[in-house]
């Protein structure tokens, strides 16, 4: 007999989670008191920030040569499979120095069309992407993404301070510490403080940051400066930060900053954290790089979509559709269509923002649509002993350095139900298609769901029926997006200051506009 939770359609299932979702304002359960710990040097414990079963797993022979291969050799190969690829500007962007968005994590779905081509495309892009802690192999002698990715961090912390000293940049250079500011994924920000206290030979602020906390130890003042409060009260001023805040992180970070921020909250508003102004920026980046034969692919997307309008845009679909709360993440907002009782679920669910985006759903081949064919279709797992195949995306992360992007890690997940060849079979469309991980639970804090994780190991990557060249364009699509958020970070950033006016017209939406903390 079916559980409860079985017979939920996937939009209901999401309208329940709904009441803890981060887009909608809600009674949160009392929390514990902020923590903040000075994390010393030489603390750093691969057992405390990596999943246990990754200490003991062999990185994939694929995985591992595609990690080593290059910018050069990439572009080789992606302009030899991709021959009205130009290759001169593949080499550019990939070698691009992001100014603002400088380590991001991408979610692609590997899927096919009605003419049998497959291709990675991508379905959001992350400003503050999990990963570290479910990457096989590189976790010996400080080898490990936490301490390339740090390392990384101080060089750019050197640059900034040398261009503001110079007066190339209209901020002012703070003198102080450094710290680590978090509100999600403690076993990746305690890595990453541990790291960055290894690599800068120095103590590093660790504290949680959690949004409406008004007892948070991170404080920030009318000039952009950082200060942590310790334990005994005093304040201590903050030359940088490395945040791993995710849930609405403008409505407390100032935009403009003196405190050093990797990365500041403009790479968030861009379309790190925003997917209504990403799919802009790769609207942008598609036509100003047609004619080099790059762009970024999406399912079709519908954005700035009043939720009156919503039921039209699905009905044009054919009914199936995947609509989306554009400032949410951890696969929060987003709602899985396959029929009229999904839409009816999401149309009567509590909801925060004025505009929401409409995608064409990508499901199974087989699925059909009156309205119009579909552009995507997974290809989905290898089929286990039953025949079932399943969901599953690939997450990379990439992170910038003087040379330019270059993989920091990579993992993939799975759909908790296979893929049902006749959506009359289930009715669950969002356990067949939602591959994320993390969810609330009643108390409203974080879980993950970790059976569903897939490494890149000798045991799981097998599963994904991937290649080099799949990783391979999974890397340039993953790029090419970070690449287009930062150009339009860059263009919102006026002389060093926020541009609110040219904001509000790119993403037209005044309850994100009044969330954003203005100094």
């Amino acid at each position: 007999m079916e559980s409860q939770g079985d017979q939920l359609s996937g939009a209901k299932r999401k309208a329940e989670e709904s009441k803890s979702d981060e887009s909608v304002p809600a009674t949160k359960a009392p929390r514990k008191p902020s923590s903040v710990k000075l994390i010393k040097p030489n603390t750093f414990e691969p057992s405390n920030h990596f999943y246990p079963r990754v200490l003991n797993a062999q990185i994939h022979p694929i995985v591992n040569s595609f990690m080593n291969l290059g910018n050069d050799r990439i572009v080789q190969r992606y302009c030899h499979l991709n021959p009205g690829t130009d290759a001169k500007k593949l080499q550019e962007i990939l070698a691009a120095q992001a100014k603002y968005f400088r380590w991001s994590g991408a979610d692609l779905f590997n899927v096919t069309n009605e003419q049998g081509k497959r291709q990675m495309i991508l379905i959001e892009t992350n400003s503050s992407p999990s990963g570290q802690k479910s990457m096989p192999g590189l976790n010996e002698d400080t080898a490990d993404g936490y301490h390339k990715l740090m390392r990384n961090f101080l060089e750019s912390l050197e640059e900034t301070k040398k261009q503001r000293q110079e007066g190339k940049d209209a901020l002012p250079f703070v003198e102080g510490g450094l710290a680590v500011i978090y509100d999600k994924n403690p076993m990746e920000a305690t890595g990453y403080a541990a790291a960055l206290a290894d690599v800068s030979g120095e103590p590093v602020w660790l504290a949680e940051f959690y949004d409406e906390d008004t007892k948070s130890p991170v404080q920030w003042d009318k000039k952009g400066v950082l200060r942590i409060r310790d334990n005994d009260g005093n304040l201590h001023t903050i030359r940088a930060c490395f945040r791993y805040v995710t849930q609405r992180p403008w409505n407390r970070i100032p935009v403009d900053t003196a405190t050093v921020v990797l990365n500041p909250v403009v790479a968030c508003l861009a379309g790190g954290r925003n997917k209504m102004a990403a799919d802009k920026a790769y609207e942008f980046f598609n036509h100003e790089q047609g004619a080099a034969g790059l762009s970024i692919r999406t399912p079709e997307t519908i954005r700035d979509v009043s939720k009156a309008v919503i039921p039209m845009w699905v009905e044009s679909m054919g009914g199936l559709a995947c609509i989306k709360v554009p400032y949410s993440n951890a696969g929060q907002g987003v709602y899985t269509i396959t029929n009229a009782d999904d839409l009816q679920a999401f149309m009567d669910s509590p909801q925060h923002y004025d505009k929401y985006i409409v995608q064409s759903l990508v499901g199974n081949s087989t699925w059909s649509s009156s309205a119009r064919p579909a552009q995507f279709f997974h290809t989905g797992s290898i089929p286990n002993k039953k025949n079932d195949i399943y969901v599953s995306d690939l997450r990379m992360m990439i992170r910038c350095t003087k040379e330019g992007f270059v993989p920091v890690a990579i993992y993939a997940r799975r759909a908790q139900l296979p893929l049902a060849k006749d959506l009359k079979d289930s009715r669950d469309s969002w356990g067949m298609l939602g591959t994320n991980l993390s969810s609330k639970n009643e108390k409203g804090e974080w879980d993950t769901d970790t059976n569903r994780l897939l490494l890149m190991d000798l045991k799981d990557f097998n599963r994904l029926g991937l290649s080099t060249d799949d990783l391979i364009d999974a890397y340039v699509q993953t790029v090419c997006a970070t690449y287009a958020i930062d150009q339009v970070a860059q263009r919102l950033m006026n002389q060093g200051s926020f541009d609110y006016d040219l904001y509000s017209k790119l993403n037209d939406d005044d309850a994100l506009i009044s969330e954003i903390l203005k100094q």
